[in-house]
């Protein structure tokens, strides 16, 4: 019987829905198609097809590969069909497929191998996951074969120099160039923020840093012999000097994958063992600069935006580097931008390239660093000025004359909290009465990791594990992470902020002219209503956002003059 008709005998889908896929089939296969267009899961396809090929389903997730019988198998043949060798019963070899009519494959994988084979049903992105896992990254391509089935691809928006000599000859073979490709799409699918590449004496780390967590990643263990040639290609990639061992080098590659663009800031730094590489991956596609998105609660949402309306002052975002203050500031200014307004940034480097908004790009080497950079753009008129980071006293005292001539100024820096943000800038040479009387407000932020909506489990106060602090009178249930198919056993998927806003009133101007201690300051704040980072952790562990854990890994607990 017909597949798509088989589906609709079974009740799994209507004619009509039926007649509405076969007319966007585009030579996939009916089944295929309609899990895209999402008028049925692929449970709902493989559990029909189980039963109609007499064929078993199984949950990958719960099966123990033997990993001797794998080695039996050639990697091109399990790449190239998706089929995955289990593990041995009364005297078959149980395969995993996610295609009950690959014949073609399990007869090629029988023939090599020699083994009866016997075909059981999975899903296949836990059948791809799987095959990653234990093969690596690339484990076709590491032992140089050449994948059959269509796969994205990356595309280079910079056109890179091809002739770089003998140097570069491993670093443009196609297999290097598809396996650097492979980590990269992986990456991409994964929604990766950094990859890290670090060479040791007989081996070599790659891990991926998700939701702000790294993660191992898989590879194969002969990659180790390929990555002199892997660091070339990712050099000729960046346009870094390849020639270059010694010192660090900073580069950028702009891709498309998969029809997304991605802008990647490569870092390379020799180490003991070699060259090491961190990549930054900026994905333009999943970026949203939306106050509503960042995830301040309400009261807080509501005091920042009154902040950023005024008509002048310096208001900053800090936190450590991958908090989300970038994010924060680009919402701001996407929420306060208009025709009658000319914002201008100075940025090192220009992360986000935002539509209405004129962007400078630091050049340190050549004289344009930040203080520069405000200086001369105040010739320019603008209303609004974003300064990428107060990172010395100069760009400090350029931010206040900024402000002092009728400016907004946003710019971040790097401290625990809000009330620490005051004497930061006083010890960086900035009078007291100067930091009083232009900082409107300081927003610290961190982010956490949300709890799987799909497994995360209720918890009663008092059969959990919670520390001293925790408001235990204020709820009755917190909820912990489990661990699932969606989040990748993780228990956490996505992130969100904790926030700690702090706004200047005529008291705290006073104690910030007299160079009070960031102890009083945060005393008087909170006195005065400010919530902490931690206690704005505990309202999203309170509101099922996110876990205890996490809270406590992110945030210290309430000590005065302490996050």
């Amino acid at each position: 019987m017909e597949l798509g008709q088989l589906l609709v005998d079974e009740g799994l889908i209507t004619s009509e829905q039926l007649n509405v896929a076969r007319g966007e089939q585009n030579g996939s296969r009916i089944d295929q198609t309609l899990i895209k267009m999402g008028m049925i899961t692929e449970d709902a396809v493989l559990k029909t097809l189980s039963t109609e090929f007499g064929m078993e389903y199984i949950d990958l997730k719960e099966v123990d590969v033997d990993i001797e019988l794998l080695n039996q198998f050639p990697t091109s043949a399990i790449y190239r069909h998706s089929l995955l060798p289990l593990y041995r019963q009364n005297g078959h070899v149980v395969v995993a497929t996610d295609d009950p009519l690959n014949l073609e494959g399990i007869d090629e994988l029988g023939t090599v191998s020699g083994l009866r084979l016997e075909p059981v049903l999975t899903r296949s992105n836990e059948l791809e996951l799987r095959i990653r896992e234990l093969l690596g990254v690339g484990g076709d391509t590491i032992n140089e074969l050449v994948r059959q089935r269509s796969e994205e691809g990356i595309e280079l928006l910079e056109e890179i120099e091809e002739d770089f000599g003998e140097l570069a000859e491993g670093a443009q073979a196609p297999s290097v160039i598809r396996l650097v490709n492979e980590l990269l799409i992986e990456a991409v699918k994964l929604q990766t923020s950094d990859i890290h590449i670090e060479p040791f004496e007989n081996s070599l780390r790659v891990r991926y840093r998700i939701d702000g967590m790294l993660r191992v990643q898989p590879v194969p263990a002969e990659i180790n012999h390929f990555y002199s040639a892997i660091v070339t290609r990712l050099k000729i990639m960046s346009h870094l000097n390849i020639a270059e061992k010694r010192l660090p080098q900073d580069g950028r590659i702009k891709l498309r994958v998969s029809g997304r663009e991605v802008d990647v800031r490569v870092s390379i730094i020799p180490m003991a063992h070699g060259e090491g590489v961190v990549m930054r991956l900026l994905d333009k596609a999943r970026m949203t600069f939306d106050l509503e998105n960042v995830g301040m609660p309400p009261t807080i949402s509501r005091r920042f935006k009154e902040l950023i309306d005024l008509p002048h002052g310096i208001i900053l975002v800090t936190g450590p580097t991958g908090s989300g203050k970038s994010t924060t500031l680009y919402s701001a200014l996407n929420e306060i931008k208009s025709p009658s307004t000319k914002i201008i940034t100075v940025e090192d480097p220009v992360e986000y390239q935002m539509d209405g908004i004129s962007q400078i790009q630091v050049h340190s080497r050549i004289g344009l660093t930040f203080a520069a950079g405000l200086r001369s753009i105040l010739r320019h008129d603008p209303d609004v000025v974003l300064i990428g980071e107060i990172r010395d006293g100069e760009t400090a005292q350029a931010a206040i004359q900024a402000s002092l001539t009728g400016h907004v100024v946003f710019s971040t820096l790097h401290t625990n909290d809000a009330p620490s943000a005051f004497t930061r800038i006083v010890d960086m040479g900035v009078e007291p009465y100067l930091v009083a009387s232009t900082v409107e407000g300081i927003l610290a932020q961190r982010l956490v990791r949300r709890l799987c909506s799909h497994c995360k489990k209720k918890v009663p106060v008092d059969q959990a594990d919670l520390p001293h602090d925790f408001p235990k009178d204020q709820t009755e249930f917190v909820y912990e992470p489990v661990g699932c198919r969606e989040c990748g056993d993780t228990g956490y998927s996505g992130r969100t902020g904790v926030f700690e806003l702090l706004t200047t009133d005529e008291k705290l101007q006073e104690m910030c002219a007299e160079n009070e201690s960031a102890t009083r300051i945060r005393a008087h704040a909170l006195a005065h209503g400010m919530t902490t980072l931690r206690q704005s952790g505990w309202e999203q562990v309170m509101a099922g956002g996110t876990s205890v854990e996490e809270i406590c890994r992110i945030t210290r607990g309430d000590l005065i003059g302490q996050e």
